[in-house]
């Protein structure tokens, strides 16, 4: 075979990666063998061969070695070893090229499985950061409509023709304190109760308007609360807080009556 041809058409590459036919391997390694300036030019080929593929090979992580090291080693009772006798005249070259390849193909296979476990590690990331901005975005808009809400409610104290009422303590509970905020117009009552101390889990405030001396539920009142709205009675003469069991109560329990104050 012409050794320009050789040189041209790149059969000594294809030769080192194992894409030639089995006839014409025979011709390049008969080549080889009589050709020392062929076989020079050849050694260089599988030496930049060899630098690029340690060169451009990626540094897998410790856990990734380990784990393709178990799987090579899962399957080594299932390899069966054939003993291969070289045909007359196959050298080293031979040898060497097969190294060559193995290696890139280890390479490959290592940075492959390195990659694909960024690229879960990346989705996963991914996945909960996205759950985290949906999270975040919920809570903004529960805290933009709380900022509403409260807005809209100290519009509606600070307006005109709202009355401030403070409910204060009486001998029960002295240091009770609540503002009921009242608007004739609008018939509307707000009550801030975060003067009013914590109680049991199985007690609660509960307000009332006094109308011709009948007392009319008003609704419950949490303990440290700002801005409650409760329900308006017309022509109530006074309001008043007790203590009422867990969930309110349809009657007054006058003996546990905390506070009152006349409109």
């Amino acid at each position: 075979m012409d050794k320009k041809k050789i040189l041209e058409d790149g059969l000594l590459e294809q030769y080192l990666l194992g894409e030639l036919s089995h006839e014409q391997e025979i011709l390049i390694q008969k080549e080889l063998n009589q050709d020392d300036d062929l076989r020079n030019i050849f050694e260089e080929i599988e030496q930049e061969f060899e630098r690029i593929a340690f060169e451009n090979a990626i540094p897998p992580p410790e856990n990734a070695k380990k784990a393709l090291k178990s799987s090579v080693e899962s399957t080594k009772e299932n390899i069966q070893i054939r003993d291969i006798t070289p045909f007359k005249n196959r050298n080293i070259f031979k040898t060497d090229r097969f190294a060559v390849a193995a290696s890139l193909a280890f390479l490959f296979a290592l940075s492959s499985f390195w990659l694909y476990n960024r690229w879960q590690s990346s989705e996963e990331n991914l996945n909960s950061l996205q759950q985290q901005t949906i999270a975040l975005r919920e809570r903004l808009m529960i805290l933009e409509q709380n900022i509403e809400v409260t807005t809209q409610r100290y519009m509606t104290i600070n307006n005109r023709n709202v009355i401030p009422l403070l409910l204060k303590g009486n001998q029960t509970l002295p240091e009770s304190r609540a503002v009921a905020y009242v608007n004739h117009e609008t018939k509307s009552v707000l009550v801030n109760s975060q003067g009013l101390p914590p109680l049991e889990e199985d007690k609660t405030y509960q307000m009332w308007a006094d109308v011709d001396g009948v007392m009319i539920n008003m609704g419950i009142l949490p303990a440290d609360a700002d801005l409650i709205p409760v329900k308006y009675i017309d022509r109530a003469e006074s309001f008043n807080i007790t203590i009422e069991p867990a969930g309110g109560n349809d009657h007054p329990t006058v003996e546990n009556l905390i506070s009152n104050v006349l409109l």
